[in-house]
C-alpha cells in the first residue's frame, strides 16, 4: 500500500473498531439492562426541556456508558451511531399484523412445551431490525422502544425460552414475504410465520418447509397449522436443512429460498457461509437470509480480522481497493 491507501485502511480500521464498540455497548444493554430506561424518566426529559422522545432516548443511552458529548469520540458515538439507532415503535402496526390477528395462541401447554405471550415493559429496549449497513461500512444495529409496551408470542421447552416471535422476526421477513413467489422453500419453522405469511400470497403456489425438530412440526401441526386459510399450500419435511439442500433441492426447482435456521448472528454465520456455498446447485432459486445484514456484519469481521493481521505483520499483498472490494462482496 502506499501512504494514501494506508491512511484510507487505517480510517476503516478505525470504523471497524467503533463498531465493535457500538455492538458491545448494544449487547450488554440488552442482556443486563434492557428495561432501565421508564416511562416516567423519558416524560421528566421532554417535559423539561423541548426535545424529542428518540432525543431523550438517546441522552440516558449516553449516560449510562459514561459517554461524554464534549469529547470528539464519544460525540462521534452518539450522533453517528445512536442517533440514527433509535426507533419508537408502533404496537398498532405489529397487532395488525395478518398472524398476530388471526393466529391465535392463546397459552397453550403439550407435555414439556409451552406457548405462551410474554411482554416488552414500556421503553425496553429491542433490536428492532436487520443491521444497517452505510457505504463507509458503518454498522448500525436499530434498537427499538414501544413507549407502551408490547405482547409477543414464544414457545418455552422445560420453562426455557426457545423461540419467540417478536417485532423484529416480522420486520425482518418482509424482504423474503415479498419475493415469494410460485414454489417457495423455507428452511427453519418456528412459529410458523413465514409460511403462513408466504402462503397468504396469491401469486405463491406452494410452500416446503423444512424442519430438523420433530416437536416442532408437532406443535405446529397440532396448534398452529389447523388455523391457517392456506394450510393446503404448506409442506413440512422433516429433515437437515443442509442435506436437503444439497441433495434434493436441486431437483425441486423452487422458485424462492428463505433461510432462517439460527437465533442470531453468532451462531448463524457458520450456517450462513455453509448454505451460501450450496446456492450454486440451485441456479435459478432466489435465496433470501434471515438478518442477512448482522451475518454479513460477523463475516465480514473475521475476513477483515485476517487483513488486519497481516497488515499488522507487514505481509499484507492486497491494496486498499482490493480489500474494500473484497468485503463489499461479502
Amino acid at each position: 500500500m502506499n501512504e494514501r491507501e494506508k491512511i484510507k485502511f487505517e480510517r476503516l480500521i478505525d470504523t471497524v473498531r467503533r463498531n465493535f464498540k457500538v455492538t458491545r455497548m448494544y449487547a450488554r444493554y440488552l442482556e443486563e439492562c434492557p428495561s432501565m430506561i421508564t416511562k416516567e424518566m423519558i416524560d421528566v426529559i421532554t417535559d423539561e426541556s423541548d426535545i424529542s422522545v428518540e432525543a431523550a432516548i438517546s441522552a440516558l443511552l449516553s449516560e449510562a456508558f459514561s459517554l461524554d458529548f464534549d469529547k470528539a469520540e464519544d460525540r462521534r458515538i452518539i450522533l453517528d451511531y445512536f442517533a440514527p439507532s433509535i426507533r419508537l415503535l408502533d404496537a398498532e402496526k405489529y397487532e395488525n399484523n395478518p398472524y398476530y390477528k388471526n393466529i391465535h395462541l392463546e397459552n397453550l401447554t403439550d407435555g414439556e412445551w409451552e406457548i405462551r405471550w410474554e411482554e416488552y415493559n414500556p421503553y425496553q429496549a429491542v433490536i428492532c431490525h436487520d443491521m444497517i449497513i452505510e457505504d463507509d461500512f458503518k454498522e448500525i444495529p436499530p434498537l427499538g422502544f414501544f413507549p407502551e409496551g408490547f405482547r409477543f408470542p414464544a414457545i418455552l421447552e422445560g420453562g426455557n425460552e426457545w423461540m419467540t416471535l417478536t417485532p423484529v422476526d416480522l420486520d425482518t421477513c418482509e424482504e423474503a414475504i415479498e419475493a415469494a413467489h410460485g414454489k417457495v422453500v423455507t428452511f427453519g419453522l418456528g412459529l410458523g410465520y413465514y409460511a403462513y405469511m408466504a402462503s397468504e400470497k396469491e401469486e405463491v403456489d406452494s410452500v416446503t418447509v423444512v424442519e430438523l425438530s420433530d416437536d416442532v412440526i408437532r406443535l405446529f401441526r397440532t396448534h398452529i397449522l389447523p388455523q391457517m386459510p392456506n394450510k393446503n399450500k404448506i409442506r413440512i419435511l422433516n429433515c437437515d436443512a443442509f442435506e436437503y439442500a444439497e441433495k434434493v433441492m436441486p431437483s425441486e426447482h423452487f422458485d424462492v429460498a428463505f433461510v432462517d435456521t439460527w437465533r442470531d448472528a453468532g451462531d448463524g454465520a457458520p450456517m450462513y457461509k455453509r448454505m451460501k456455498l450450496l446456492e450454486s446447485l440451485s441456479p435459478d432459486t432466489k435465496f433470501l437470509y434471515w438478518v442477512e445484514g448482522f451475518l454479513r456484519s460477523r463475516v465480514r469481521a473475521e475476513k477483515l480480522s485476517e487483513i488486519i493481521n497481516d497488515y499488522d505483520k507487514g505481509t499484507l499483498t492486497l491494496s486498499y481497493d482490493e480489500i474494500e472490494d473484497l468485503l463489499r462482496k461479502i
